[in-house]
């Protein structure tokens, strides 16, 4: 039995060293390590990655967000997280402006044409009689709203508040639209619960104060704010839904560039991408008028189109 037994010993440790030798998770020493295959990344998915979001499902909802004075490749190097949106999403790199300063940009965004503007002075200077994407949305029976980071009062006609610059709000400049305009043109403070709700408009801008819009501020400022943003947006209803679109442009390059700005389009339509096509600010006009089912306004009719150039699903 002792002789036995001894043999059963042997072969028990014979068999314990066979295992050691054949597991990489084990070594000579018989005791278990920590596998050298490197471990799935812990760091949080993309909040627009963490369940599916219908690709196919029309685009009813357009919000855009527009930054200051910096050309696609100053933008491409100073806005990481921004930049990466754009390349895992859509971009263009044949986007231009209209000409200098910043008003007549988003006069012609939201106009279709700069009214003849070649400065940024107030609406008192500069009362508009010609429609607004928003003004047509509303008259489509759609929604319209912008949202002014810093902005004191509902369509403030004159610079205050937080760094707040009239000139980056187009839609106190419709003086025929003024009662629409006090309605929905509001504070940003009003953004949160318009994403949480599910209650973004159907034609939407957000104009970030003179710092969050890199005016006055790092891009690296602009990055961060516009991140915080859209981490909401990539959790909210509208976004889950798939029919919210988000634009983000520059109203002018720093005259570096010849007026090429970044400008992205996010919609799970788009997978990394690229539009080398020719592109306007018109034809983001354009692109509001698809979404709210209006006539295309001036320079609009004529301007390539960002929904075919994108291809973007439309109702």
């Amino acid at each position: 039995m002792r002789r036995f037994g001894l043999v059963l010993v042997l072969l028990t440790l014979t068999l314990t060293g066979c295992a050691a030798s054949t597991n990489p998770a084990v070594r000579a020493s018989g005791t278990a390590q920590p596998s050298t295959t490197a471990p799935l990344s812990t760091s949080a998915a993309p909040q627009e990655q963490a369940s599916p979001v219908p690709a196919s499902a029309a685009v009813t909802k357009v919000l855009v967000f527009v930054e200051e004075n910096h050309s696609l490749a100053e933008m491409q190097a100073g806005m990481p997280y921004t930049f990466g949106l754009a390349t895992q999403f859509g971009y263009a790199t044949h986007y231009t402006a209209i000409r200098h300063p910043s008003l007549p940009n988003y006069v012609a965004i939201t106009g279709g044409q700069t009214y003849g503007i070649t400065d940024d002075a107030s609406p008192s200077v500069h009362s508009l009689s010609g429609a607004s994407v928003f003004g047509q949305a509303i008259a489509t029976g759609k929604t319209a709203a912008v949202y002014a980071d810093g902005m004191p009062t509902n369509c403030a006609l004159a610079d205050g508040g937080t760094n707040y610059a009239v000139k980056h709000n187009p839609w106190a400049y419709f003086a025929t639209e003024r009662a629409e305009c006090q309605k929905y043109d509001v504070p940003v403070t009003q953004l949160d619960q318009a994403i949480t709700n599910g209650a973004l408009p159907n034609v939407g801008m957000v104009v970030p104060n003179l710092c969050n819009d890199a005016h006055n501020c790092p891009l690296a400022t602009a990055d961060a704010w516009f991140k915080g943003w859209m981490t909401k947006i990539f959790a909210g209803p509208d976004w889950r839904s798939g029919h919210l679109a988000v634009v983000l442009t520059a109203d002018e390059d720093d005259s570096s560039a010849n007026n090429t700005v970044l400008t992205a389009v996010i919609h799970p339509s788009q997978k990394a991408h690229v539009v080398t096509a020719p592109l306007t600010h018109y034809s983001l006009t354009r692109l509001y008028g698809d979404v709210a089912g209006a006539p295309y306004l001036s320079n609009a009719k004529s301007a390539p189109s960002m929904a075919a150039a994108f291809g973007l699903p439309l109702g």
